[in-house]
């Protein structure tokens, strides 16, 4: 029997929601209500994440009082205006949900009215004024319920949720317990960290594989994965598609031929888009288990990336440096630009810059001139 013909190429799909990774909904009780829970939250947890609201009003673009003082009364399309200290963007451009997660892919946690839209999790709140009978549709998962003391939660809501008694109630003052919880919510999902060690390069400089150029008594690819191993879920080594083992489950084939690292950390993320990526090389003798250690302790899942500061560049170090899930849809804009450096990226990205006492640490070895020195160097220490 032949087999059945697939039109599209399988691809792992990230972990979003509507607009992004972490989102909720708040409904059940009026606009204004919604908003001041919005900014509530913002409020106690706005130190720690980058938080978005989606809201909707119901003047349409008709109304004039809707774009006063907007370009986009006068026939413009979109209007950008830098307002020194935010920017803002208006545009008449239909929004779905692909460019809507392209707006939001820079956020923590995105809070939504669901009054007007869908989240992937719902807080709900019991309220007379806002009853969710017709909206039952959109309590796909309820993650918290808020009320006023003693009131009961309906039956329709019952027979909807079946699990309502398991579901954490919140008192409508407790602002306090409410950000608690979204923060322990936050923490929770924090995404789990894989390991790359970068393997696939042709090593034309040094005239002969680096990878397995033992340094520490075995080939230094190997000596790579056993030390990155322990640090991360899973731990992969980049490989070319000619150097392929049938028998080697931890191996990530680059499907972005051509493009050095930066196709080796693209074909990483197209693998698992949802995890984290600790990305090191394979000719870098010098870092230790210590140092990759330290970097994980810097690691900070708001930004694109944590990375060394390389003081021989002036640069951040990208071949030591751990990439969020949201760098991945980033790194694609670059590429669909024209760049293929994932120092570029780094260089203009909001990133975790970290310092090292000893920065040697990070130098590779490329040449037949460098790796005598490297010996040396090693024997010293």
């Amino acid at each position: 029997m032949s087999k059945k013909h697939q039109k599209h190429a399988k691809l792992t799909k990230p972990d979003l929601g509507y607009f992004a990774r972490n989102e909720i909904s708040i409904l059940g009780a009026p606009c204004g209500e919604i908003q001041r829970f919005a900014i509530e939250i913002s409020y106690r947890l706005g130190d720690d994440y980058k938080i978005a609201f989606i809201d909707a009003d119901h003047k349409s673009v008709e109304d004039e009082s809707n774009l006063a003082g907007s370009s986009l009364a006068k026939g413009m399309n979109l209007e950008f205006i830098d307002k020194i200290d935010f920017a803002r963007i208006d545009t008449l451009e239909e929004q779905n949900d692909f460019n809507t997660r392209q707006t939001f892919n820079s956020q923590d946690l995105v809070i939504v009215n669901g009054n007007h839209f869908k989240a992937n999790q719902q807080i709900i709140i019991l309220d007379s004024r806002k009853p969710l009978n017709k909206k039952l549709d959109k309590l796909t998962n309820v993650i918290a319920i808020i009320s006023e003391p003693n009131i009961e939660v309906p039956k329709y809501l019952k027979d909807h949720l079946r699990n309502s008694t398991a579901i954490p109630r919140f008192d409508v003052e407790d602002l306090e317990g409410i950000a608690e919880f979204i923060d322990t919510m936050m923490v929770s999902r924090v995404p789990e960290l894989n390991g790359l060690v970068l393997s696939g390069g042709k090593s034309q400089r040094m005239m002969r594989d680096k990878t397995v150029i033992e340094y520490h008594g075995k080939e230094q690819k190997d000596y790579m994965l056993d030390i990155m191993t322990p640090l991360v879920s899973t731990a992969f080594l980049s490989i070319r598609e000619d150097q392929k083992r049938d028998e080697v489950s931890n191996e990530i084939t680059d499907k972005f031929i051509g493009l050095g690292p930066y196709g080796a950390i693209l074909s990483a993320f197209m693998s698992n888009p949802n995890r984290a990526w600790l990305v090191t090389a394979a000719d870098q003798p010098f870092l230790s288990k210590s140092t990759l250690e330290f970097l994980i302790e810097q690691r900070n899942p708001s930004k694109v990336a944590t990375a060394f500061y390389n003081p021989e560049t002036d640069f951040p170090e990208p071949l030591v440096t751990i990439w969020e899930p949201r760098a991945y849809p980033i790194m694609l804009n670059y590429l669909s630009q024209g760049y293929s450096c994932p120092r570029k990226v780094l260089i203009n990205s909001e990133i975790e810059l970290v310092k090292l006492e000893d920065a040697s640490v990070l130098d590779n070895v490329n040449t037949p001139e460098q790796y005598e020195a490297a010996i040396e160097r090693l024997k010293s220490e």
